[in-house]
């Protein structure tokens, strides 16, 4: 069984060094993440520059369990928003609460609204910073 769920903003604390990345890192390898979080992840090194082929790299020496979004994630992921409308949850966020909420795993974060719907979810969320 995976460890936790990996959420984009961690992934991204980890990669630039940020508060929390270490929190992160405690749980490589292994963690699973959605493809989901993993296309938010390159994008944002996109926008910053980064060649494709050193986000490739990066990606892959963080030796993640990448899960599929598949059409049991989507539905899953579609059911959380009503729960987590009031906070302002994107799809990338529900997809890593339903993956987590899959696997029976933590999900880590930065983002803190996600406590505020964690009991609602019956998913436990970790917060990084």
């Amino acid at each position: 069984m995976d460890k936790a769920v990996l959420d984009a903003s961690a992934v991204l604390a980890l990669i630039f060094a940020e508060p929390g990345g270490d929190q992160v890192e405690a749980h490589l390898p292994g963690a699973a993440i959605s493809a989901v979080n993993i296309a938010e992840v390159a994008t944002r090194l996109l926008a910053r520059g980064m060649p494709e082929d050193t986000i490739n790299t990066i990606i892959g020496s963080l030796q993640l369990s990448i899960r599929p979004f598949d059409q049991q994630q989507a539905m899953a992921t579609a059911r959380l928003r009503p729960a987590t409308r009031s906070a302002g949850l994107s799809l990338g966020d529900r997809a890593c609460l339903a993956l987590a909420g899959t696997l029976q795993c933590p999900a880590l974060t930065a983002d803190q609204a996600w406590s505020s719907v964690a009991d609602d979810i019956a998913v436990t969320v970790r917060l990084i910073r």
